[in-house]
């Protein structure tokens, strides 16, 4: 799990935190993660590449929706597919963004 990296999207005003989630990533923690971003900023980004990569992001959301819950957030998920240049290779991956609704 890459911990937030620089902001790329969003508007000018509000730029929208990045996660980077990886196969290996610990779920529970990219939860604490996410959950602390959309606290503050109501919206974080997360980038998986790979099958296993995205299951934990998953995982990491479904998580995370429990932590936030008792404080009346209640979030939701809109995925996308992403092109990433990784080592000078196109690759695909999913853009996962959690909000709150």
């Amino acid at each position: 799990m890459s911990i937030p990296t620089s902001p790329t999207g969003g508007s000018a005003a509000t730029p929208v935190e990045v996660l980077k989630v990886s196969a290996t990533s610990q779920p529970v923690r990219v939860a604490g993660a996410i959950a602390g971003v959309v606290r503050t900023q109501h919206r974080v980004e997360i980038q998986a590449i790979g099958a296993g990569a995205i299951n934990q992001a998953v995982k990491a959301i479904a998580i995370s929706r429990g932590y936030v819950a008792p404080g009346g957030l209640d979030l939701v998920c809109i995925p996308s597919f992403i092109d990433i240049a990784i080592d000078g290779e196109e690759r695909t991956g999913m853009r996962l963004v959690v909000e709150v609704r």
